[in-house]
């Protein structure tokens, strides 16, 4: 068994719950109220900065150079091309400033950075690889089981559930599963642990969103 289809299976009792959140279901038939959209949004916005910063981190540090190359694009798409797409969801949501970071959203980065700037390459890409694939998977999920055929989320629910996606989340469980291969076992032990974490803050993340959750 692989890395990666030994470490899914640590976390699918959180990723069902994933499934179960009003957030998420919210989402999926376009009930979910405009303004948790407009603060995920928001906080997500600011979470790609930080996102991009990371992957490229890693990129950096990487060994193989079509790994840096992957990451390097990985980083490219996250500030850019999904920033670009926050930007038109500001204009369709009413949504002129992103504000600060809020604390899932902080804790959330603040893990992902410090993962990549202290601990080895192949913790750093087990850390970030649940945002990936997490998003994968729940957007392919929405995508088959949505009801509504006027969902205003339609634009984010296409951009996770689609095939472009999903190409770039196979390339980054490949390179983990190729680094976990040549790693050690406590090494391993390491990443699924990162990934673990991070899995539990995707959780948090969509949590904070749908009950507003700010510094009090």
């Amino acid at each position: 068994m692989k890395w990666s289809e030994h470490t899914w299976k640590a976390i699918e009792q959180r990723y069902e719950s994933i499934l179960g959140m009003p957030f998420i279901k919210e989402l999926s038939d376009g009930t979910l109220p405009r303004e948790k959209f407009r603060f995920y949004i928001a906080q997500d916005s600011l979470y790609l900065e930080h996102f991009g910063r990371t992957l490229s981190l890693i990129a950096s540090k990487i060994h193989d150079l079509p790994d840096v190359l992957a990451f390097m694009r990985f980083a490219e798409n996250a500030i850019v091309v999904e920033n670009a797409l926050h930007e038109s969801y500001f204009v369709d949501f009413g949504l002129t400033d992103k504000g600060v970071l809020e604390p899932a959203c902080h804790h959330y980065i603040h893990f992902l950075r410090s993962t990549a700037a202290f601990e080895s390459v192949e913790i750093a890409v087990a850390a970030v690889l649940p945002c990936f694939w997490i998003y994968r998977e729940v957007g392919d999920y929405i995508y088959k089981h949505q009801n509504s055929v006027d969902n205003p989320y339609q634009k984010w629910i296409e951009t996770y559930g689609g095939d472009e996606f999903s190409v770039a989340v196979d390339q980054a469980i490949a390179i983990c599963d190729r680094l976990a291969e040549n790693s050690t076992e406590e090494n391993r032990k390491k990443m699924t642990e990162a990934f673990i974490m991070s899995s539990r803050m995707e959780f948090h993340f969509w949590e904070a969103a749908y009950e507003l959750k700010t510094w009090k």
